[in-house]
């Protein structure tokens, strides 16, 4: 005999339910033997990565050799317990900030924290970027990366780079 369409979604649901209902009993049991074993050894949040968002980045790592590779710290944070190795994809919460119109340095975690006067010695020899083209709103470019939103609306209304050059 065939079913209908609706009396396979009632079976679906009915299964659905049934199968949400097996995961929590299996969470909760596996919750508490986790539990057991944190009170059995005396573990910590940090013992367990848990700590802070900075120890989880800093967590040994296994090379294909099997030997451990050296941890690497945060080069970029925001000061809300983001951070970033500057290694690999960048993370949504620093894409969304500099969308918004921040830039890199404002997250540079030297930046956010104070640093002895050595280090900042250090540090000055960083390359600074060249302001290349600027508008009347005070918007600049370096010419390097893609061009931003204020300066393909401003060519398309007219203006050249000349006009714009600082």
């Amino acid at each position: 005999m065939t079913q209908s369409y609706k009396q396979i979604q009632k079976q679906i649901e009915a299964l659905q339910r049934q199968a949400e209902k097996l995961r929590k009993q299996e969470v909760d049991g596996v919750v508490a033997r986790i539990r057991v074993a944190i009170t059995h050894y005396g573990l910590t949040a940090d013992q367990l990565g848990l700590g802070s968002a900075t120890n989880s980045l800093k967590v040994k790592r296994k090379s294909k050799a099997g030997k451990a590779t050296p941890q690497r710290s945060a080069k970029y944070s925001d000061g809300q317990g983001n951070s970033w190795s500057g290694i690999g994809k960048r993370p949504y919460w620093l894409r969304d900030a500099l969308n918004a119109g921040r830039t890199l340095d404002e997250f540079t975690a030297e930046a956010s924290s104070p640093t002895p006067k050595s280090a900042k010695l250090k540090t000055s020899k960083k390359r600074k970027s060249k302001v290349v083209y600027r508008d009347q709103a005070g918007h600049t470019w370096s010419g390097m990366g893609p061009r931003p939103r204020w300066l393909k609306e401003a060519l398309e209304s007219g203006k050249t780079l000349d006009e714009m050059t600082a």
